[in-house]
């Protein structure tokens, strides 16, 4: 897998929690030369299916939302548009920040800030909240109401470029990598029997409400489910018991949300392999699809397995080369070295 070129063309779309169509899109299309089926259910999730050949085979879902957080215009104001968050966003980010405006075709914009030279010393030292922020698209009032109408959603421009020899930098990295590692997944076992049938998921809305799991993994009622997602790497500034090395390898979770014998075998695997892991304690939610999909009918055996990354939410989320390749292997092999026998607990 060319991380680096597939994650130039996936972060390049932009898909806000809740309008993801163009990204599901561009998912479907890349999942069709690796599986038997692709469908896209009801809220806008991409399912991609492996079917083994065995009758009653057991069904393993792989899971990576393809939403990115973004932002929905609710106003104008002299031209300026008026907007809200979709997911979690930090104001920080938002002054003289660039944003694709959802139209058809799109409007950029930027963020509206005031420069130094007018601020007070106070002003320079607090981040203004989201309701005071304005959007320009460079409109008049009656222009921006024609082609911006209330409810266009917007995301923040950018794709994906290197940062340096080994980083990749840019924005939805969440979870656009975790979803380009289901597809090294499908590659890797291009040419390997399975004994279950396989699906692959970018779901919809996990930003928002996780909706696009919760109703693809009712339908599908897997078995078992690994939930890959984004953790948090390490920074000069942030504490070294909550976050992960970038460079050190998958980050298994372990806590009421994962099932013992998913995170309990993905490590022994990573042993086999002499690869390095990292484990995140999950003492409650993992915050990632795992948590409604383990609770889906009857429920459903699920693990977390997570990528570290910088700077989650920004722009610039930052995720190392071989943390994407080692995630693509280890899970590969639990995919491939699942037998008749597998636990579901």
């Amino acid at each position: 897998m060319n991380y680096e070129q597939m994650l130039s063309r996936l972060c390049a779309l932009s898909g806000p929690s809740g309008f993801e169509s163009g990204v599901a899109q561009a998912a479907a299309e890349l999942l069709r030369p690796l599986t038997d089926e692709v469908y896209i259910t009801r809220l806008g999730s991409v399912a991609g299916v492996r079917r083994c050949g065995r009758e009653d085979a057991p069904r393993l879902l792989l899971d990576a939302h393809l939403d990115e957080i973004g932002f929905i215009v609710t106003g104008h104001e002299e031209g300026f548009l008026r907007f809200a968050p979709l997911g979690g966003v930090d104001p920080r980010m938002l002054p003289d920040r660039e944003m694709v405006i959802l139209t058809e075709p799109p409007i950029y914009g930027v963020v509206a800030c005031l420069p130094p030279h007018v601020q007070s010393g106070e002003d320079m030292d607090k981040s203004l909240p989201i309701k005071d922020l304005f959007l320009d698209a460079g409109l008049s009032q009656e222009a921006a109401q024609k082609k911006i109408p209330i409810g266009t959603p917007a995301a923040y421009r950018g794709g994906c470029a290197p940062l340096g020899a080994d980083l990749l930098c840019g924005k939805a990295l969440d979870d656009r990598a975790g979803f380009a590692v289901l597809l090294d997944v499908l590659e890797r076992l291009r040419e390997k029997k399975l004994n279950v049938d396989l699906y692959v998921l970018g779901s919809t809305q996990e930003e928002t409400h996780s909706s696009g799991a919760i109703t693809a993994a009712y339908e599908i009622a897997p078995n078992l489910c690994v939930a890959v997602d984004v953790t948090h790497g390490d920074s000069p500034d942030a504490s070294k018991h909550e976050t992960f090395k970038l460079g050190g390898g998958p980050v298994i979770g372990v806590g009421p949300n994962c099932a013992r014998s998913l995170s309990g075998r993905l490590k022994e695997l990573a042993g086999e392999l002499d690869m390095p892991v990292q484990i995140e304690v999950m003492s409650g939610s993992s915050g990632t699809n795992a948590w409604p999909i383990q609770v889906s009918r009857e429920g459903v055996a699920t693990a977390v397995l997570s990528i570290p990354e910088r700077y989650m939410h920004t722009p610039v989320e930052v995720v190392h080369r071989k943390d994407l390749e080692d995630t693509a292997k280890l899970l590969a092999a639990y995919v491939e070295s699942m037998g008749e026998g597998e636990k579901t607990c």
